[in-house]
């Protein structure tokens, strides 16, 4: 069941889990970074940008050379400070 993912990464506070990222991969050179999230009351302190850091560890780690993630254009900005460069993908919408 998890022989695709890298790491599972998550942020505690006092006990009360405040921010997780995924890992998966595709068992080649190629890492995704999914679900990235960080509880509304600990954003802009740069938890996020710590668990994408880890995250592209984590990926560098297991051999992986290229990290994806998909997102919304309004968080271009968060992207562009973890250093991702931003490219063109193509989507298919599975269920309308």
């Amino acid at each position: 069941m998890f022989s695709r993912a890298v790491a599972y990464l998550m942020a505690y506070d006092d006990g009360r889990l405040v921010g997780s990222v995924y890992v998966a991969w595709d068992g080649g050179q190629h890492a995704f970074l999914l679900e990235p999230t960080v509880d509304p009351e600990y954003r802009h302190r740069g938890m996020g940008r710590e668990l994408v850091r880890r995250a592209a560890d984590a990926a560098r780690d297991a051999g992986c050379e290229v990290l994806h993630v998909g997102y919304e254009e309004a968080l271009t900005p968060f992207y562009e400070a973890c250093g991702f460069t931003p490219t063109a993908a193509g989507l298919i919408w599975l269920r309308a």
